[in-house]
């Protein structure tokens, strides 16, 4: 009777977990990591995660096939935003102390070139549709430089530009304000700001995901902790939820029609899209305090969390497998 029992125990765990939107599959402990860890890249094909270590000063190096840390940079100066260019086999790490952008080869490490913005350079994204690097820095402005740095545009903004992102079938980019508490909709075409979005009187929209085809932008609040739902076609407001707390990363995963929402509060929060006006939540999956910044790889299938020191436990990076 008792093994049978332990037998019952294990299918109904084993069910539990393959119920379960992430499962956790690996961690990867980065033992010489302090302080702050911000936003990550991949590059799919080698199979390598790059993450900016903020507080640490420095960039790691992910295996994701060996689960280890494999290589640091040094020398940075507050990094937070990346870009990998797999095309270029490069690395952009925008750094908020000195507001540079420094462009690393991808194989050796070796700094390539560094861009000076001045002042809090942050979020950085690749642009393929017009092969350009974008990044958010300042008191307000997106910049778009070519793949060898130089600078190609320049897009004055009021205020800092938190997360923002770009249409694959389109010229906007879609910019988090939460200084100026709105959403900026840009034309890259023309370098102008074309109009503007509230969130409903939610405040600090930090983190943003966009899902083109239904014309959906899912924007995360930490005042209170909602996501909201915007139409692109109009700009309004279709749908709001209660999020994790302190959310920095949000990521919508197109397969599964979900939405994966990471939070300082300690957890991940999972939502599903029944469509494209109709959401409710999934799960609640915990991780750990200040485990706020992630990346989703639609290629991998997978979440990759950013959990700080905590104590006597060494900052690390959770693998959680899409179910």
């Amino acid at each position: 009777m008792r093994i049978l029992a332990c037998l019952v125990l294990a299918i109904a765990s084993a069910v539990a977990q393959s119920s379960e939107p992430l499962h956790l599959v690996a961690t990867v402990p980065m033992p010489n990591v302090e302080g702050r860890i911000d936003h990550m890249s991949i590059d799919v094909k080698g199979q390598r995660l790059f993450v900016a270590a903020l507080g640490n000063n420095t960039l790691e190096v992910i295996d994701i096939k060996k689960t280890k840390q494999v290589h640091t940079i040094t020398g940075l100066r507050e990094p937070q935003g990346i870009a990998y260019t797999p095309n270029t086999n490069r690395i952009y790490v925008a750094n908020g102390s000195d507001g540079s952008l420094r462009m690393f080869d991808g194989t050796s490490f070796q700094l390539l070139k560094t861009i000076p913005y001045g002042d809090d350079a942050d979020n950085v994204r690749y642009d393929a549709q017009e092969d350009r690097i974008w990044v958010g820095y300042g008191s307000g402005a997106l910049g778009a430089l070519d793949q060898d740095g130089a600078k190609v545009a320049d897009i004055k903004l009021d205020a800092h530009p938190e997360s923002f992102q770009l249409e694959t079938k389109g010229p906007r980019i879609f910019v988090n304000l939460p200084r100026s508490r709105k959403i900026a909709v840009v034309d890259r075409s023309t370098r102008q700001v074309i109009t503007s979005w509230t969130t409903g009187g939610r405040l600090a929209n930090y983190p943003m995901a966009l899902d083109e085809e239904n014309h959906r932008l899912f924007v995360v609040c930490r005042l209170p902790a909602r996501m909201v739902v915007l139409d692109t076609s109009t700009g309004k407001i279709v749908a709001a939820l209660p999020a994790v707390g302190d959310c920095d990363d949000v990521f919508y995963d197109t397969a599964r029609k979900r939405i994966y929402a990471t939070g300082g509060e300690g957890a991940i929060s999972v939502f599903r899209q029944q469509d494209a006006d109709h959401y409710s939540e999934a799960a609640k999956i915990t991780t750990v305090k200040g485990a706020r910044t992630g990346y989703f790889s639609s290629d991998l299938n997978r979440l990759f969390v950013a959990a700080r020191r905590e104590g006597s436990h060494p900052a690390e990076i959770r693998i959680y497998q899409a179910q």
